[in-house]
């Protein structure tokens, strides 16, 4: 027997730290770990001893025997990762480095959100027991993507904040919601309090298409949909016009197969999941019945995961269409196959977009379309409301440098729909007095250190991870990497006596918060929310029910809720 890694693989790479058999890749010193889209199991190696499924954080780890029949392309995924990168020793994930033997006790750090990236610096930097660890965000529920950007029936992947929720009892960390630094703290007033800052503020603005008639009523971007049907305050009152029957995404990432999930899943499974009421609400008296996907290139460059696309493949009560002479293996493709350098995960999107093209349709109530090889170049609307999109077809192309890049031909077509989604990628915004790239939408940074854009010169004290650090890729787990190799950098600088000392005591940066901002809560007071959504959950066999305004969340974190 073999265990199997699933789809909701979040790349923490616990398990790697755990195997006794070094059969688990990429482990987090291989070259392309930031980049895997999960993790494998090699099923010649694995010795089964379960200790993989005991340590993941998601239970995304099985044995092969107790699969489900549409969990079986698991198998073939694992064993196909090693048939085209045969497995190699490397050296044991998290190491020790020298400096972490050292003495912190003196050191104050400050980290600005509270998602997985802050979650994971903050966990790292607690269980070297520095002096003071203060989080922040300027919501007033924690978790970040893990809350508010998985899908609602991704409850596995949703698990990960498990392990964060000890570490708001741990005296050396303090979580302070509801403070929007920038606008109740100042980036001076933090570095004042603490030694050093890490930010771990996301990507949350959608990148634009730049093409006419994108700022019609019924155009929207993903991310707006997404924080809707997740709950997010901000974003509860959105409204979407699910009227019509068709709906179109721009993008083929995984963000735009959630979307087209939601929109088109039974809302039966979704009454069991967390989604907020709102969605639910509007969602059962949907009229959308075909959703339509549009990638510029082919399924070898389609940005979304092979889990992600099984997973819609395998999905009761949805046609999945794909026009053939759009997943075909062009020349340009056939090239890209046979370089023995291609991922085997690039083989398996090809592979499973050439199979569902040859379906046969079942004749199901609703339609998913998977659209390659266009873009769109136009949106038509009357009235100033969204009325078609213009797609052209494109061709691929191959650079010098191996980049497959599409180049549009004179064919277009005209698509009927009044709603539209843009999912076509992810930018971080800028921090008040901190350096911020407008082109790439991060923070300028070299290995997480911010370095100021004038003088190419690092930042005394100021740390970046996650999303803002690095742009908008990777998992969820993909943060752990990332915030580690940020503390490390924030260590080495503390020894070397690069941090200026802050100037006021430890603690008083909560007495701040308290004259500025008294409707701010803490970790304690969160558990209390979310104790209440859960028990409001449990009597609808829900995990939860989210509360979505400033005023219920109160309520629930002042213990009223029930009185």
């Amino acid at each position: 027997m073999t265990y199997v890694i699933l789809q909701s693989c979040c790349n923490d790479a616990s398990c790697v730290a755990v195997c006794p058999v070094d059969c688990i890749h990429p482990t987090p010193d291989e070259p392309n770990f930031m980049q895997a889209e999960m993790l494998h199991i090699d099923p010649e190696t694995c010795i089964d001893c379960g200790a993989c499924a005991d340590e993941c954080p998601v239970d995304a780890i099985q044995l092969d025997d107790d699969l489900a029949e549409d969990q079986r392309a698991y198998l073939d995924l694992n064993a196909q990762y090693y048939e085209a990168l045969p497995m190699t020793c490397t050296s044991a994930v998290d190491n020790p480095k020298p400096w972490r033997t050292d003495d912190f006790s003196d050191l104050r750090v400050a980290v600005v959100g509270s998602g997985p990236a802050g979650f994971y610096a903050a966990k790292d930097l607690q269980t070297l027991r520095v002096a003071q660890v203060e989080v922040f965000d300027r919501l007033l529920t924690p978790y970040g993507l893990a809350r508010f950007g998985v899908a609602p029936d991704h409850q596995a992947t949703k698990g990960v904040t498990a392990m964060f929720q000890s570490l708001g009892k741990k005296k050396n960390l303090h979580v302070n919601l509801g403070i929007d630094v920038g606008q109740h703290i100042s980036h001076a007033e933090l570095l004042e309090h603490h030694d050093a800052v890490i930010y771990a503020v996301g990507a949350s603005l959608d990148r634009q298409l730049g093409i006419e008639g994108e700022d019609l009523v019924g155009s929207h971007a993903a991310n707006e949909f997404v924080a809707w049907y997740n709950g997010h305050p901000e974003y509860a009152n959105h409204q979407f016009d699910l009227s019509g029957e068709r709906a179109v995404i721009i993008g083929n990432g995984n963000v735009a197969l959630d979307i087209a999930r939601m929109l088109l899943a039974n809302t039966d499974h979704l009454e069991k999941t967390d989604m907020a009421q709102h969605a639910l609400d509007a969602l059962q008296n949907s009229n959308i019945r075909e959703v339509v996907v549009v990638g510029r290139r082919g399924p070898a460059q389609a940005a979304y995961t092979n889990p992600e696309i099984l997973a819609l493949l395998s999905h009761e009560g949805i046609d999945v269409i794909i026009d053939q002479t759009e997943a075909a293996t062009d020349d340009i493709t056939q090239t890209i196959l046979d370089d023995r350098r291609t991922e085997s995960s690039v083989r398996a999107k090809v592979r499973s977009a050439q199979e569902a093209a040859t379906r046969i349709a079942s004749g199901a109530r609703k339609r998913l379309v998977l659209r390659y090889l266009h873009s769109p170049v136009k949106f038509d609307g009357r009235e100033g409301r969204l009325d078609s999109v213009t797609l052209v077809r494109n061709r691929l192309e191959l650079l010098e440098d191996g980049t497959v890049v599409a180049v549009r031909t004179s064919t277009t077509e005209e698509m009927k729909a009044n709603i539209v989604f843009r999912s076509v990628g992810y930018r971080g915004s800028s921090v008040s007095d901190v350096p911020f790239d407008d082109h790439q939408g991060i923070i300028p940074n070299l290995d997480g250190k911010v370095i100021d854009p004038h003088t190419g010169e690092p930042l005394p004290g100021v740390y970046v991870t996650g999303w803002i650090k690095r742009g908008p890729t990777g998992v969820i787990g993909t943060n752990k990497q990332c915030a580690g190799q940020t503390v490390d950098q924030l260590l080495q600088d503390h020894l070397r006596g690069d941090l200026t000392a802050p100037i006021h005591p430890a603690g008083s940066v909560r007495t701040l918060i308290a004259e500025r901002c008294p409707d701010a809560i803490g970790f304690d007071e969160w558990g209390r929310v979310d104790t209440a959504e859960q028990a409001a959950g449990a009597a609808l066999s829900r995990p939860r029910v989210k509360f979505v305004d400033t005023e219920s969340i109160l309520v629930a974190a002042r213990g009223l809720h029930d009185r």
